[in-house]
Parts: structure tokens; sequence; C-alpha cells
């Protein structure tokens, strides 16, 4: 049995009816462009949000307020307002898996510059917060240790606010008032972009946390939150397990009692994200191959057609000597490749149908190679799978009865 002559007749056998096998194939072709463009789309936005957390830091830990329970009355997490800069101190000097700390002092506050004004975040922020961070200055410099320890009244700031009060001039040197305050311009963050799809990173201003807390926020004993960054980010789990000891330690918390602050662990959120977005890909891939499904009962539907037309020359084919299985073969030969042509189109169309979603909707999308083989291997499958039984029964078809067949 010649393989490449079995594919040549197949391919002579559709071609008799081209629109009819062009039908046929375009559930096929459908479901591969489907299952690529949704497993695309799921990808992008798993890719994205690694490409987030990384801009981020992997060895990333925030510390935040907890909660206190007070004659039965227990308040939220975040209520009880007791963390403070000698707790950052403290994370510092002894957790030795901690290589930089920043406590935080958040806000937010009407800006004006001249005639203009914005209403933005403020952050009140240790002289290490970009490297925690991993956020670069674009222009300017960032405050050091000095600045904070005086409480100088200087600010850096986000892209956005930078674009909206000075519209693309120079804003170092600058004076700008914060509820009324004056602080000099120093420096401009490179732009972030959104955090998760909440909000916009470079909408906000950083001064030294110092000065938060003396001239906008009156607490110069407390801090909102601390940023704090592990030596690497194997070593995140072991800086979480020192921070809670120093914690409970400077908090005086008894054994056994409730924490009154949380420790999150950056890694462990990006994980959580990249298994929703995993969750997502499959949900979406999955929706789509329902279309492989349906283009698969079609083949099916159109094989047995084929069969009850060609019952005579079936009959002719085994009178001359032609075996079940080469019966078999040659109708099975012909369901796979329209499944296969199907699914050659279905990629070009699932290729060309990510490209225009993301230049449409202004999503990322990622086209894998592995995504691709996947729906070819699957247009193949539905061919073997669908193909089987009308080539079957072709192959099982008395011989005496065909002939006579009219």
């Amino acid at each position: 049995m010649n393989i490449m002559r079995t594919i040549r007749v197949a391919l002579r056998a559709l071609s008799r009816n081209k629109m009819r096998s062009f039908l046929t194939a375009l559930g096929i072709i459908i479901g591969v462009g489907a299952v690529i463009a949704m497993v695309s789309i799921g990808q992008g936005a798993k890719s994205n949000v690694e490409k987030r957390f990384e801009s981020m830091g992997t060895n990333l830990l925030f510390v935040h307020a907890g909660s206190r329970s007070f004659r039965g009355r227990h308040g939220g997490g975040g209520t009880y307002q007791n963390l403070t800069p000698n707790d950052a101190k403290a994370i510092l000097e002894r957790a030795d898996a901690v290589e930089y700390v920043s406590p935080n002092v958040s806000t937010r506050a009407q800006v004006i510059y001249g005639n203009k004004n914005w209403n933005t975040s403020i952050q009140g922020a240790g002289e290490n917060y970009t490297k925690i961070r991993n956020w670069r200055v674009e222009e300017g410099i960032f405050f050091d240790e000095q600045m904070v320890k005086s409480g100088q009244k200087v600010a850096v700031l986000g892209s956005e606010v930078s674009e909206n009060l000075f519209e693309g001039a120079d804003p170092i040197g600058q004076i700008i008032r914060i509820k009324k305050i004056p602080f000099s311009v120093i420096g401009v963050l490179e732009t972030k972009g959104e955090a998760g799809g909440w909000h916009s990173r470079d909408d906000m201003i950083v001064i030294p946390y110092t000065t938060a807390q003396r001239r906008l926020v009156g607490r110069p004993d407390r801090v909102s939150s601390i940023d704090i960054s592990a030596v690497s980010a194997a070593k995140t789990a072991e800086a979480t397990e020192q921070i809670e000891e120093i914690l409970r330690i400077q908090h005086k918390i008894a054994p056994g009692a409730e924490d009154d602050f949380h420790v999150r662990n950056m890694a462990d959120v990006a994980e959580s994200f990249a298994e929703s977005t995993k969750t997502l890909t499959f949900l979406l891939g999955g929706i789509a191959s329902v279309s492989l499904l349906v283009g698969g009962i079609g083949i099916m539907n159109i094989m047995l057609v084929s069969v009850t037309e060609r019952i005579r020359e079936i009959g002719i084919r085994m009178s001359v000597g032609a075996r079940e299985r080469d019966i078999l073969f040659q109708f099975l030969a012909e369901a796979i490749v329209l499944s296969l042509l199907g699914g050659i189109l279905g990629i070009i169309l699932g290729i060309g149908g990510s490209r225009l979603i993301a230049r449409i909707a202004g999503w990322q999308t990622l086209v894998s190679m592995g995504s691709i083989a996947l729906a070819f291997l699957f247009a193949g499958s539905v061919g073997v799978f669908f193909g089987f039984y009308p080539a079957r029964k072709a192959s099982k078809l008395d011989p005496i009865e065909a002939l006579r067949y009219e």
C-alpha cells in the first residue's frame, strides 16, 4: 500500500466537490483558529502579569498593620496603626535575609504648580524605596538618607504627575505645593504603567516618609506599611519568618496570641496570579475546542454521505483486489487530509486573529509554537476519530451488494 498514492487519491476525491470539502473543513478551520487565538490571549495575560511582578521585584515583601480586639469588638486588617519606624529599623538590623527596608506613609492630596493642579497619591518612603521597588529615576535624583533624617521638603514625581503638571517642561528644581506646603522637585521616576489593572503606578509623588509624617499626616511615630527587599527571591520565605519573629518581639505579642500585623510575600502573590491566568488559558482553550468537536462531527457526516455516494466505486475496487484495510485507509486518509488542511488554514487564521485582537483591543497576545502544535495535533486527531467510523463502514461493505448498488 503506497501512502503517497493514497493521499493523492484522497486529494483527488476531495477536489471533485471543492465547495463541500471547504464547508466541511470550515469547522476545523474555525476551531483551530479559535483555540490558537484564545490560548494566545491567555498566555499573553500570563506573560503580562509575570512582567509586572518582575518589574516590582519577586523578592519584595510588604508589612501591613493588622487588627486589634478591644472589649469584644474586632477591627479588620489595617484598622490598628501600630507600625513604627523603629520596627523597620529592627528588621533591617536583625534579619540577615533582608537587604533593604523602607518605612512608608501613604495619603492623597491636591498638588499645585502655577495655575495647574492634580489630585494624586503621596507616598512617603525611605531612601531605599527605588531599590526595593526596582524603579529607576529617569530624570534628576532620588532623595538620600540625610534628606530623610532631616525631613527635607523634596519630591520625586511619577511620570503621569509630571506630564499633567508640567506638560513636557523640565520639572527639576521647580516648586510644587502639597497641601499648601512647598516642595522642591528633585527627580522624575520612569514610567511603570498600571499595577495589576487597578491604578496607575505613575500617578504618585514620593517624598521622604519623615516629611510625610510631620507635614502631611501629623503622626511622627507611625507608618502605614513597611516595604522590604529580601537578599534574593530564594530567601523570601526565610525573610518572612525572621520579620514575623522580630515584629512579635517588637510588639510584645504573647506566645499563641494573634499577630497585629501582616507580612505579604510578592512571590506568593505572583504565583497566585500566574495560576489564575493559567486557569483562564485552559478555560478559553477548552471553550474554543468545542468548535473542533463540531467540525469533527461535520467531517463524520460528510464522510458518511461520501461512502453512500461511492458504494459502487468501493465494490469495483474490491472486485479488482482491494482489501478491507485498503478501503479503510483510503477513506480514513480523506478524513485526515481534510482535517489537516483545515488545521493549516486554522493556524493562519488563529495567528492573524490574535494579532488583530492585539491591535484592536490593545491586549497583549502571545502565540507559542506549543499552542500551534497542540491545535494541529488536535485537528489530525479529530480526523482520525471522526473519520474512522465512515471508513470502517466503507471497508465492511459486501462487494457483490456494492456492485449491484445503483
